[in-house]
């Protein structure tokens, strides 16, 4: 193992196992919203007395069944699953039908790849890189679940905010108590937020998914954080919702997914927080 703590070896490894990780992360953004959507049909169905029909419905979870070409049905084999790779071979094309392949594939791979370089760069060999692999990958996958449906899974943000409480009894990103705090305060801001817009105009402004997302951002990185957070998401997310109104591309009355904007914050926050927030409280 002592190969690994050479930084350019290091870097080099975390960036290939992110180009690994970012195609099952392109599995885990298509899957889970159906497998949540199958599991709430169920509950109803349970709520409502029927009987679940055993066997009608075909396995579907991260494993099963194997990837196919959505336009033709075309299992894909090993060699047509290489990250970026097999892509660039097909020319973005399916083998079988030569239908398109989204260029969003590569695009997520190539990012988790470029992240988890970055994250081993730097925080070098050692515990705080490893949660860090983990925050980041989670973080991609939320930012684009959240984007094709506005949901941000429980299955995701509630574990990644208690790994964040687990890391930090060391003290791995920050003290303890700034992480509890942090997770409470988290939570606690956003809610109330929602429930001020929700009494002052009748409507629901955000989801809860968001409240825990912050949570989770203040249980990794304690509570000092979350004001350059919420401000960084906030400002991003104005602009970008601005100009899409005025490109006339988003409808007023469409919600905007507010996720990826906070994912995006905290990936800032667990890189440059420290720095950014004394330039911020510098400026103030």
């Amino acid at each position: 193992m002592a190969i690994f703590r050479d930084p350019l070896v290091f870097v080099t490894m975390c960036t290939l196992l992110g180009l690994f990780v970012g195609s099952f992360l392109n599995v885990v953004i298509h899957r889970l919203p159906v497998m949540m959507e199958r599991e709430w049909q169920a509950e109803a169905a349970s709520l409502r007395g029927e009987e679940a029909s055993s066997g009608s419905t075909p396995r579907f979870n991260l494993a099963t069944p194997r990837s196919r070409c959505p336009h033709c049905g075309h299992v894909i084999g090993a060699l047509e699953n290489i990250p970026v790779v097999s892509y660039l071979l097909l020319r973005g094309r399916c083998r079988h039908c030569s239908g398109p392949i989204s260029p969003r594939y590569p695009l997520i791979e190539v990012l988790c790849a470029a992240l988890s370089g970055l994250t081993a760069l730097h925080f070098g060999y050692g515990l705080a890189a490893a949660g860090g692999l983990v925050f980041v990958w989670s973080m991609i996958a939320l930012c684009f679940i959240d984007l094709d449906t506005q949901l941000l899974p429980d299955s995701i943000t509630l574990p990644l905010l208690w790994l964040g409480l687990l890391l930090n009894l060391g003290g791995t990103y920050t003290d303890i108590t700034s992480a509890v705090v942090g997770a409470a305060a988290g939570y606690l801001t956003l809610w109330s937020v929602f429930w001020l817009f929700k009494l002052a105009t009748g409507k629901e402004g955000m989801g809860y998914g968001d409240f825990k997302l912050l949570a989770a951002i203040g249980a990794w990185l304690g509570w000092q954080i979350l004001p350059l957070t919420i401000l960084l998401s906030s400002l991003v997310g104005a602009v970008v919702g601005i100009t899409l109104i005025v490109l006339r591309k988003h409808g007023r009355e469409i919600p905007i997914p507010f996720g990826p904007y906070l994912a995006a914050a905290g990936l800032l926050a667990l890189y440059w927080g420290t720095q950014l927030t004394g330039a911020y409280v510098g400026m103030l």
